[in-house]
């Protein structure tokens, strides 16, 4: 049985790897000091041998994007930590049965625990990280930590666990702090996303400009989708310019394997529901359904930008006449018969768009308006139901809805500027597919969560699944260096708080969010949100389950080896070990998992066989019968799991009997 490695990946063993995949020749193996276990490592001579005249000279002139501790940047990317991710059943809604993540800590730990286990799996990110304004918090990243002390710096961390720095203008490093905190985090975040995956990012002028260039690095710049201005408030201070929109940044994982952007328009919708009424109103009488839709439709022009030109009735519903013109000359050119004179239509200078097979159909489904004889051009009719809309450069929303919006859920003046649900349903609508993760590791007061549930209750077969991280951001500590309108609002939050029992943290606002919003859909809906899943499993970042002699075996010394040291910290359960080890071995934190009892000891199956475990001590023959009659991909135990020799002796006999092809690991 192979030991588990009970850490995240390590990003430079990763990039080794592909690099031996191409060339075989220019890795060598050598004894790793620590852990005593062998490690590759790249001859880099033998590399650029490999790869002759295309090596850049280190003197050589070049574009290139850099900052103090850039370097450093990457490497903090890259390298492992000892960390996992706990339950926590008590703050959960619906612990066993939701496909939805809330986790608490450091984004960058977060990230690096979920990536084997979401590489490649997720289809969108938004995330709105700390502008940079000068007031907001930052991460403050120790790249000199080593990985299994990487969590118990307490120059990082608070007595809360939020390791948080503001990032004042004055400060020598403004914009270098906030590029050091930014790049390891989207690095490590690019893996996450599939092959047609998008990251939008919200930001404003403040580093806009360093943030396109870091995701030019890293997406490429071959892979930018575009700029959205997002216009949310109105600036009368007296200044030169007066700024009055933000920026959302679009990146695409590989640009060419997405299809053109289309969603369908709800303004269409609207006019739908409309047409509906007067249908409903009065039957038939087509004439007077179009007078009263175009009515209406002058009535509410504004709201009805873009669409309020469908504005013609026929039997078959709302449409706007379309161009039949080839858009060059050299289009189609044959007869079409007016239906009333029988006369030949007159033919557009370019030609017809269509070829008269097409033609012939579409006048057939009734799809083709005529003129009062054959001297007026023919036009297609455009039917409301095929109106898609395209996600545009420029968006205007009033900030203030978001706000009002939130506070009406919630409380007043407890949070500043929570995003917007209707921004973000918008963006999600020209990404979204069924069964898709989404995924917003600054998550604050978790917008993205009610957006997600408000369109899987309006699209009920799309089951989005979402994951949000959030550090939970001690208020109290806030308060501290706070002023004005921000140290009014802290002391809000911690007074909303107190009101529902809760600690004073950023991860309660947005769970308390998340709980109201689900339970406010489903009382506007009770007969179609029935199974409209509204939970969510709060996981919490922590120090790794297992002792640290369990990551330097070549420490263990003699006595230990017949003692059989428990490597599992005391003060940890079994399902804590069992999310670590999902981690590791690929099973996504949302599986369904269920527990069994056997001579005493608790199975656990998770993902209807992908991975069964026992944690417990003193397992006998029973026991391991009972796992390998499951045929699982998995099965783990722990290392003092087998109650004695004969046991541990039979354990292999067993699987090989009953499930050869179980892959069997220890930890």
């Amino acid at each position: 049985m192979d030991k588990l490695r009970m850490q995240s990946s390590n990003g430079v063993e990763d990039n080794i790897t592909k690099i031996a995949q191409l060339f075989p020749d220019c890795v060598t193996e050598t004894l790793d000091e620590r852990s005593g276990r062998p490690k590759h490592l790249i001859d880099f001579e033998k590399l650029k041998q490999n790869l002759s005249d295309s090596v850049m000279s280190e003197r050589a002139e070049r574009y290139q994007f850099t900052w103090p501790d850039k370097s450093k940047a990457i490497l903090l990317a890259n390298s492992p930590i000892n960390a996992t991710l706990r339950p926590c059943r008590e703050d959960s809604v619906d612990f066993d049965n939701t496909q939805n993540l809330y986790i608490e800590g450091d984004n960058l730990d977060v990230l690096k625990c979920l990536k084997e286990t979401y590489l490649h799996k997720v289809k969108m990110i938004y995330i709105d990280p700390p502008y940079n304004t000068g007031k907001d918090f930052i991460y403050g990243d120790n790249y000199a930590e080593e990985a299994d002390n990487y969590l118990s710096n307490s120059e990082q961390y608070d007595d809360q666990g939020n390791r948080l720095a503001t990032n004042m203008e004055t400060n020598g490093r403004f914009h270098t702090d906030w590029l050091n905190m930014i790049y390891p985090r989207l690095k490590v975040a690019k893996d996450f996303l599939k092959e047609d995956g998008v990251i939008f990012i919200s930001i404003d002028d403040h580093e806009v400009t360093n943030l396109h260039k870091v995701c030019d690095e890293i997406f490429g710049a071959a892979n930018f989708t575009g700029c959205i201005v997002l216009q949310t408030a109105t600036d009368n201070n007296p200044r030169q310019i007066n700024t009055e929109h933000e920026y959302i940044l679009c990146y695409c994982k590989n640009k060419d394997a997405q299809e053109y952007w289309y969603a369908d328009s709800e303004k269409a919708k609207l006019i739908q529901k409309k047409y509906t009424e007067l249908k409903a109103i009065y039957g038939n009488d087509i004439e007077t359904i179009q007078t009263e839709l175009r009515t209406w439709i002058k009535l509410n022009k504004e709201e009805l930008k873009g669409v309020a030109h469908y504005d013609n009735v026929d039997e078959k519903g709302v449409f706007h006449d379309g161009d039949i013109a080839n858009t060059t000359f050299g289009g189609y050119d044959y007869t079409i018969l007016h239906p009333i004179t029988h006369k030949a239509c007159k033919v557009p200078e370019k030609g017809f768009r269509f070829p008269q097979e097409t033609m012939v159909k579409m006048i057939a489904n009734n799809d083709i308006m005529f003129g009062v004889d054959e001297t007026t051009l023919i036009k297609p009719k455009k039917r409301l139901e095929n109106a898609k809309d395209v996600l545009r450069s420029v968006i205007y929303e009033d900030g203030r809805s978001s706000t009002k919006q939130f506070e009406a859920l919630m409380a007043r003046d407890i949070f500043q500027n929570p995003k917007s649900t209707t921004i973000l349903s918008r963006l999600f609508n020209f990404v979204i597919e069924k069964d898709d993760y989404i995924m917003d590791f600054f998550s604050g007061s978790a917008s993205t969560a009610e957006t997600t549930m408000q369109l899987n209750n309006k699209h009920q077969e799309l089951n989005l699944k979402y994951i949000l991280v959030q550090i939970p951001e001690n208020i109290d500590k806030v308060i501290e260096t706070a002023k004005d309108k921000a140290k009014k609002t802290a002391k809000n939050a911690i007074n909303f708080l107190d009101s529902i029992h809760k600690p004073h943290t950023i991860c309660e606002i947005g769970k308390e969010r998340i709980r109201r919003a689900g339970k406010k859909i489903k009382e506007e809906s009770p007969l179609t949100t029935q199974d409209l899943d509204i939970g969510f499993r709060v996981l919490k970042l922590d120090s790794t389950n297992m002792q640290d002699i369990y990551y330097s075996p070549k420490d263990i010394s003699q006595a230990d080896l017949f003692s059989q040291v428990d490597n599992v910290k005391p003060d940890r359960t079994g399902e804590d070990l069992l999310f670590q080890v999902m981690l590791e071995l690929g099973a996504t934190l949302d599986s369904k998992i269920e527990t069994t009892m056997v001579a005493g000891k608790t199975i656990y199956n998770v993902a209807e066989g992908y991975l069964v475990a026992c944690f417990d001590p003193n397992v006998t023959d029973e026991v391991v019968k009972a796992i390998a009659q499951m045929q699982p991909a998995y099965a783990v135990l722990r290392d003092t799991s087998m109650k004695d020799d004969s046991t541990a002796t039979n354990f292999e006999q067993i699987f090989k009997t009953y499930s050869p092809d179980t892959v069997t690991k220890i930890l």
